[in-house]
């Protein structure tokens, strides 16, 4: 996949080469299956598409330890309308992206603000365990 289709289909917000946030937008989609994020990410995202009667086979996951360091988080608004704020790992405020219905996007670094503009339903998906509001460091 070339880095001309992924740049079609992400949204990226950057600062000084390091990945703060992808964005997927709802209306986006693929032909053949296609990884956005970087192989090196804690947290991958990919279409998987498959021809109808098309079968994943059975399987397991084998057990594999890995150290990460950090947290990534996925946010996916199921319902409404909200302002996505963006700053670096330094509280910098860096740009504010809108995000809608169906919209996802890929917390990997730096910090982060939401603002709500119509009632909003997210779906939250991060890596555990969760160990309480002392995971943030609020500013």
């Amino acid at each position: 996949m070339s880095i001309e289709v992924k740049e079609a289909l992400v949204e990226c917000v950057d600062h000084e080469g390091e990945s703060i946030a992808f964005i997927i937008r709802a209306e986006k989609s693929v032909e053949e299956t296609t990884f956005l994020t970087p192989e090196d990410f804690k947290q991958q995202i990919g279409f998987i598409v498959y021809p109808k009667g098309g079968e994943i086979v059975r399987h397991i996951h084998k057990p594999m330890e890995r150290h990460l360091v950090g947290m990534s988080e996925i946010l996916l608004v199921k319902k409404g309308l909200l302002e996505a704020d963006f700053y670096t790992d330094e509280k910098q405020y860096l740009e504010t992206r809108e995000l809608g219905e169906g919209d996802l996007v890929l917390l990997v670094s730096g910090g982060h603000r939401f603002r709500c503009m119509e009632d909003t339903v997210l779906l939250e998906i991060k890596q555990g365990p969760y160990i309480g509001q002392e995971e943030k460091k609020r500013f």
